[in-house]
C-alpha cells in the first residue's frame, strides 16, 4: 500500500482520468456518423480513435486542435466518408463541454486540501482552458502538450512537471487512466503512480492504446483515491 504521506503533489492526467473523454468523444462523433449514414460500435469507433490519434502524435507536433482534425479525417476515410470543415473540428469543438466523471469534483476538493495538485495533459491551454473551468479547484501547475511542443508518453510533461512544482520525483504522485500514455512514462522517470481504471469491467482499453505498464496501486475511481489518500 502506498503511504500517502510521502507525497506534497499529485499530477494528473485530465482526458479520461478526470474528464469523461470516451462519453465526449462519442457524443461529437456519433452526429457525424449519422450524416454520413455510417455504423459503427462505440468500442470500435473508440479504438479507432485511439489508434489514429497515438500515430499522429508520435510524429512532428501539431497542436491538438490539428490533431483531432485530421483524426477525424482518418476516421472518415477507414469508414467510408468525407467530413466537411465543420465535421473536422467537431472534436475540438467540443471539448469544452466533455463533463466530469460524477466523482471528480468533490475528489479534487478533498485532495485539494492536502497536497498540491497539477495537471499534465496531451492538449492545447486554450483547450483546456475550457474544460478547468468545470474541475471546480485551481490548479497550481499546468502542463500542455503545447507548452512543451510534445505528446505523452513522451518525457517532456513529467520533467517540466517536476522542475515547477520544485520537488525531487520521490515527493510527487502521478494518477491518470492511461497506462500507455502515462503510467508506463512516469513510472520510467521514478514516479510513483496510480492508475484509474476507468474501464473497470469492461474489455479493451477504449480510446486509448493498450499499455501493459503496472502501477504502484489500482482504483476504480477518484472517490476511491481521495479516501485512501486522506483517510477518510
Amino acid at each position: 500500500m502506498l503511504r500517502f504521506d510521502r507525497f506534497d503533489a499529485l499530477t494528473f492526467d485530465c482526458y479520461g482520468t478526470l474528464i469523461d473523454w470516451e462519453s465526449g468523444l462519442l457524443a461529437a462523433l456519433r452526429p457525424v456518423l449519422r450524416r454520413h449514414g455510417v455504423e459503427c460500435d462505440d468500442e470500435r469507433l473508440l479504438a479507432l480513435f485511439a489508434s489514429t490519434e497515438q500515430e499522429i502524435e508520435a510524429g512532428p507536433y501539431r497542436l491538438y486542435s490539428e490533431v483531432l482534425g485530421e483524426v477525424m479525417e482518418r476516421i472518415g476515410s477507414a469508414l467510408g466518408f468525407a467530413p466537411d470543415a465543420t465535421e473536422r473540428d467537431s472534436l475540438s469543438g467540443s471539448i469544452a463541454i466533455w463533463p466530469p466523471f460524477p466523482d471528480t469534483l468533490e475528489a479534487l476538493g478533498v485532495l485539494k486540501g492536502r497536497f498540491r495538485l497539477a495537471i499534465v495533459s496531451n492538449v492545447d491551454d486554450v483547450l483546456f482552458a475550457g474544460s478547468a473551468s468545470l474541475l471546480g479547484v485551481t490548479f497550481d501547475q499546468v502542463i500542455t502538450a503545447e507548452q512543451v511542443r510534445s505528446y505523452k508518453p513522451a518525457p517532456a510533461h513529467f520533467e517540466a512537471a517536476l522542475k515547477r512544482l520544485a520537488l525531487p520525483v520521490e515527493r510527487v504522485l502521478h494518477v491518470a487512466q492511461s497506462r500507455f500514455h502515462d503510467i508506463a512514462p512516469a513510472k520510467a522517470l521514478g514516479f510513483s503512480t496510480i492508475w484509474v481504471n476507468r474501464r473497470s469491467g469492461r474489455r479493451g482499453s477504449g480510446a486509448t492504446p493498450e499499455g501493459g505498464a503496472v502501477p504502484d496501486l489500482e482504483v476504480a475511481d477518484l472517490a476511491t483515491l481521495a479516501r485512501l489518500a486522506t483517510g477518510g
